[in-house]
């Protein structure tokens, strides 16, 4: 296995994977929280029209990415915040209007764009440098203004009413989350695809939910989850020829219905009910 790092594409993904990991599994903390499980699916597909309208006209599909991305989730938090629609409903349109532009886009590319289906199912076994760069700028980036704004994100996590309340932003912490998620989704696109980057916001934070009852550790745990979850599963792939998106993803679910089983909550209820 460790003549796996002596393959320069090898050690570029397990870079990929693991910083994608930490992100995903950090920003699905407040997701969970937040309840916005819904918003990762609709910015992805939102991103990935991005994606295939940059390869249709020639330009940074990622750059387009980040375009899509935000504008996705600044309209369905926009919509919320104005009353006209609730967030799920508003992201269900956008996420189907989305991903009907990017099969329009391919559509309209002639012939078959391996790099376009990359984005779709992932592909980290294959980012080049360049995209290994972007990926740990906008990495550090989103993980730096989380550090940064760590209080208000869990303020309004748990109650953005209260929050506003108390003095804090809550309005403009809300779309920073929002533009932090899409960003997010940017970064992970090329490692585990549109179709499932979603997953790996979600699971590694739901996994970690049901292992402990302090926000630090939930924290903790689901960035741990994500690292392990990303580069155990791109190491399966490399080991036995999968595609990479799904090993990851479904390494993650394992590990997620374990968790339930063995859920520390799950396995105090008798005892709580007794007592």
């Amino acid at each position: 296995m460790l003549e796996l790092l002596s393959y320069d594409f090898m050690l570029r993904s397990l870079m990929a994977a693991a910083l994608v990991g930490a992100v995903c599994s950090l920003i699905g903390v407040f997701v969970v929280l937040r309840g916005l499980a819904f918003i990762g699916a609709g910015t992805a597909h939102a991103a990935f029209a991005g994606v295939t309208l940059g390869y249709l006209l020639g330009v940074s599909p990622l750059g387009l990415a980040i375009v899509f991305g935000l504008a996705t989730a600044w309209t369905a938090g926009l919509m919320e915040e104005k009353g006209r629609m609730k967030l799920d409903v508003s992201i269900g349109i956008l996420y189907t209007s989305t991903m009907a532009l990017a099969i329009l886009f391919i559509g309209l590319m002639k012939g078959y764009n391996a790099e376009v289906y990359g984005y779709l199912f992932g592909s980290v076994l294959s980012v080049t440098p360049e995209e290994l760069d972007t990926i740990q700028l906008l990495g550090l980036v989103v993980l730096g203004v989380m550090v940064l704004f760590s209080k208000e994100l869990y303020f309004i996590a748990f109650d953005q009413e209260m929050a506003e309340a108390s003095g804090v932003p809550a309005r403009r912490i809300f779309y920073l989350l929002l533009t932090l998620v899409a960003l997010t989704v940017v970064v992970s696109l090329k490692t585990v695809g549109a179709i499932l980057v979603f997953a790996m916001i979600l699971i590694p934070a739901s996994t970690a939910y049901q292992l402990t009852q302090s926000l630090m550790h939930m924290t903790i745990y689901s960035v741990v989850i994500g690292v392990l979850c990303a580069v155990g599963g791109l190491l399966l792939s490399y080991a036995w020829d999968l595609p990479s998106g799904p090993a990851i993803v479904l390494l993650a679910a394992g590990l997620f219905f374990l968790s339930v089983v063995f859920s520390p909550k799950r396995l105090q209820r008798p005892a709580s009910a007794g007592a």
